[in-house]
C-alpha cells in the first residue's frame, strides 16, 4: 500500500451524549455491570442498542444543520489527485482521499433491530466508539459476488469516511493503496460501456491493466446522507 493513511479522529462532538458503559463496566471494561450476566455480551443489551439509535439520530440531526460541501471545484485546482483504490467483488473503484479518514482492519458489524435503509448494515465498535456502517455495494447498486480463489494475503478492510454528522464505516473486499493520479487523466475519464449509467461515477480510466471506476465523492456523500434520512 502506497501513501500515508490519515488517523481516525473521533472528536468529542461526534461521541458526546452517548454513555459508553460497555467501555466502563461492560465487556471492554471492568465487567461489573449487573446486566452482563444476563446478556453475556454488551451488544445484546438494550442499552447498547439505544446508544446506537441515538448515534443514528445524531447523524440525521447534524445533516439538517450543515451546509453541503462543494468539493467538485477542488477537482480542477491541482495537477494530481490522491485516489484510494479499492475493490468490491470483481470491480475496482477509486475514491478521492479528500473524504477519507482512515483505512482500518475489518471489525464485527452489529445489526440493529430497526434498520433505517437497505444500505445501513448496523454499527461497528471503532476504538470504543459506535460508528454507523453502510454498504457501498447497496449504495452503488453493484452486483458484487465474492471472488473465488483469493490469496490469503488479501484482507478485507473498512474505509472510515468523513460524512456529515460523524464518521461512517464502509467495508470493502481489498485495498490497493493511495495513489497520486494525473489530473488530466482524471479529467478526461468518460463513463462508457456498462459504466455509462453507473451511480455516483465521475468516469472510468485504465489503470495498471484494470478498468478503474472513479467515484464522485460529492454524490457518494450525498447518498450517505440520504441513507440516514
Amino acid at each position: 500500500m502506497s501513501g500515508p493513511l490519515i488517523e481516525l479522529s473521533l472528536t468529542e462532538e461526534s461521541t458526546e451524549a452517548v454513555d459508553d458503559c460497555w467501555n466502563r463496566i461492560g465487556i471492554h471494561g471492568t465487567r461489573a455491570c449487573p446486566l452482563l450476566a444476563e446478556h453475556i455480551h454488551c451488544r445484546n443489551c438494550a442499552v447498547y442498542s439505544a446508544a446506537a439509535t441515538r448515534l443514528l439520530d445524531r447523524y440525521s440531526l447534524a445533516q439538517e444543520h450543515q451546509l453541503p460541501t462543494h468539493t467538485s471545484e477542488a477537482w480542477h485546482e491541482i495537477k494530481t489527485r490522491s485516489i484510494l483504490v479499492f475493490r468490491l467483488g470483481e470491480e475496482w473503484l477509486g475514491l478521492p482521499t479528500r473524504c477519507l479518514v482512515e483505512v482500518a482492519p475489518l471489525q464485527t458489524i452489529h445489526s440493529l433491530p430497526h434498520q433505517r435503509s437497505r444500505a445501513l448494515l448496523g454499527v461497528a465498535n471503532v476504538r470504543g466508539a459506535l460508528v454507523a456502517c453502510l454498504s457501498l455495494v447497496e449504495l452503488l447498486g453493484l452486483d458484487s459476488p465474492p471472488v473465488a480463489n483469493q490469496s490469503s494475503r488479501i484482507m478485507p478492510r473498512m474505509l472510515i469516511i468523513a460524512a456529515q454528522g460523524g464518521p461512517v464505516v464502509v467495508p470493502v473486499d481489498e485495498v490497493d493503496g493511495i495513489h497520486a493520479m494525473d489530473q488530466r487523466v482524471l479529467d478526461s475519464a468518460s463513463s462508457s460501456g456498462h459504466h455509462a449509467n453507473a451511480k455516483y461515477t465521475r468516469g472510468v480510466i485504465q489503470w495498471k491493466a484494470r478498468s478503474l471506476r472513479l467515484l464522485d465523492e460529492d454524490q457518494v456523500l450525498s447518498a450517505v446522507k440520504r441513507s440516514f434520512s
